[in-house]
């Protein structure tokens, strides 16, 4: 549960990290690479009889497949290798693994061969690797869509042939692999926007290199390990007033449901006190299901909080963004998520004031929220999430998570952190309420923002993943079930996290 932390870095980050250490490099990176592959294709073919199929391109990505084509061979696989580029046009070291695997009496053919009688063992994408940022087409797009219709396990070399590494985004025909190795270290694009859908399983090989020992990385993958140190038991001589005051502010006519999920969500993770501010002049004074909840009109929130959410159900009219102004001039640590942030995109003045503010503030955008307050489209927040989410912090001095598949956090000093919990079906109504709740919860009992967000966001997915192992989802999951399984898997973190590690010394009796 606590493992250490996994940088990722951008191709940038790999390329300057490779350009250190390929002089010196013995045995050299790409022998390494395609070894490492080669021991994940056994380990994923173990019990599978059968020819390997891999497919090279004409750069270090197909060198590294040739090294691997070799390596399978020698260990009594029978491997054909498609390649259709030129051998004399090849980088330096994937040129000498070409002739190695030759030298080896390893088999090449010009075009993929049509599938054995029994099928492939196994499949594999050479062709491109990290450096694509143009369009697949021609006999190589034709090569990845015949390899996509295998249908059986599907390796890629350190990124889908077609995606960006950077990005995530496919670029024309891309890939779709059952099992990626990559090296060195992770890349973005595997994890975020469409990366996970062609990655499938993801194995990073750090081919004997210390990453982080020659670049330190700005961006890593959520892990608990992150807040654990904050994952301390509570005192027996405790009461309500040391776990903090949350504030929710929202719901509007129509939308009071949305607050209430905020406020569940503050009070199933420990806040002492949770109040509800309703827009809507109508709403109820109680909320039937979680009576714990203090409901108020909207204006009456109390003045002394230690953390207050606005947005969940805010409505944009003229109240709410005056309710909205007033929230931004409080000094206490604001979460800002759904019309909050509509009304800061649309609005100079609140724009200013959020920019502005000295307390701390946390925005929690999906992508079309985020095209708004960066005043561009939807698809141009998607084609680079990180740069997007980097920016929003940037500009208004704010902790962010960009929402959607490996939700990015990004800080106003230029890091940034990659999800991987959750699943498609937290795609429905409330879920960012319910985060949002998360979040506001643990800023009130004092945690520091950045760890807050951190974890908000870290156990909103475990909670849906949990569900979804027990049968409740993925289809059909609703956000209001994922207030109770965060309460447990938290609970289960604070237990853990007691425990020594592993490798500690046994502590000696006095």
């Amino acid at each position: 549960m606590f493992s250490p932390l996994r940088p990722i870095y951008p191709v940038a980050g790999i390329r300057a990290i490779e350009n250190k250490l390929i002089p010196s490099a013995r045995p050299p990176l790409m022998e390494r690479a395609g070894r490492a592959a080669a021991e994940d294709a056994v380990r994923l073919i173990m019990d599978r009889p059968g020819p390997i199929l891999v497919a090279c391109g004409p750069g270090n990505n197909g060198g590294d497949g040739f090294v691997m084509a070799r390596q399978l061979a020698q260990a009594g696989r029978e491997v054909i290798v498609a390649f259709c580029a030129t051998a004399d046009r090849l980088p330096a070291e994937a040129a000498k693994a070409h002739a190695d695997y030759v030298a080896a009496g390893g088999t090449l053919v010009s075009d993929l061969p049509a599938a054995p009688a029994n099928g492939w063992a196994l499949v594999v994408d050479a062709l491109f690797g990290i450096g694509l940022v143009r369009r697949i087409e021609g006999r190589y797009a034709s090569w990845i869509n015949t390899l996509n219709a295998q249908p059986v396990p599907r390796m890629a070399l350190d990124v889908p042939s077609g995606l960006n590494a950077d990005s995530g985004e496919p670029l024309g025909a891309t890939f779709c692999a059952t099992h990626t190795t990559t090296f060195i270290a992770l890349k973005p694009g595997l994890l975020t926007n469409d990366g996970p859908d062609y990655c499938g399983e993801i194995s990073v090989q750090r081919i004997d290199i210390d990453a982080e020992a020659w670049l330190p990385a700005s961006g890593h993958a959520i892990a608990p390990s992150l807040f654990r140190g904050l994952l301390r038991p509570r005192p027996r001589n405790t009461h309500k007033g040391i776990y903090g005051d949350a504030g929710i502010l929202g719901g509007n006519t129509g939308m009071v449901g949305a607050a209430l999920l905020a406020g569940r969500a503050a009070l199933w993770l420990g806040t002492g006190r949770v109040y509800v501010g309703l827009l809507d002049e109508h709403g109820p004074a109680v909320d039937l299901v979680r009576p714990e909840l203090m409901l108020r009109h909207a204006g009456g929130l109390p003045e002394r909080l230690s953390a207050l959410a606005v947005g969940p159900g805010l409505g944009t009219q003229a109240a709410s963004e005056g309710l909205l102004a007033a929230a931004l001039e409080r000094d206490i640590p604001l979460v800002l998520d759904a019309d909050a942030l509509n009304l800061i995109g649309a609005d100079a003045g609140l724009s200013a004031a959020l920019g502005a503010r000295q307390a701390p503030s946390v925005l929690t955008p999906h992508p079309a929220e985020a095209a708004r307050m960066l005043a561009c489209d939807t698809a141009s927040v998607q084609r680079d999430r990180l740069r997007a989410a980097l920016e929003i912090a940037r500009r208004y001095q704010a902790l962010v998570v960009l929402k959607g598949c490996g939700s990015i956090i990004a800080t106003a000093d230029g890091r940034w952190f990659i999800n991987g919990t959750g699943h498609p079906g937290m795609a429905s109504a409330g879920m960012g309420d319910v985060l949002t709740g998360l979040t506001v919860g643990l800023l009130a009992q004092g945690w520091p923002p950045e760890s807050a967000l951190i974890a908000a966001v870290h156990l909103h997915g475990a909670a849906a993943d949990r569900l979804a192992r027990e049968g409740i989802g993925p289809v059909g999951l609703t956000a209001s079930e994922t207030i109770d399984a965060a309460r447990g898997i938290f609970n289960g973190w604070l237990i853990e996290a007691q425990r020594p590690p592993r490798n500690a010394a046994p502590r000696t009796p006095r």
